[in-house]
């Protein structure tokens, strides 16, 4: 394996870990679903899941 390769593995493994990749995710399942329909932009995007780790924290400690 070569070091582009483990730096590409680890930067996706970064990003998926620390939620940077939930707006991507997004964008995907929304063009599938909703093709006609136009996405939320980024920071109401952010927004909305800031909230929702607000109201149902689930496993966090704080």
């Amino acid at each position: 394996m070569t070091v582009r390769r483990l730096f590409g593995l680890a930067r996706w493994y970064l990003r998926e870990l620390t939620g940077e990749a939930a707006y991507g995710h997004y964008l995907d399942r929304h063009r599938r679903t909703h093709p006609d329909a136009p996405a939320m932009p980024r920071r109401e995007f952010e927004r909305r899941r800031t909230d929702r780790g607000d109201s149902h924290p689930g496993a966090r400690c704080c």
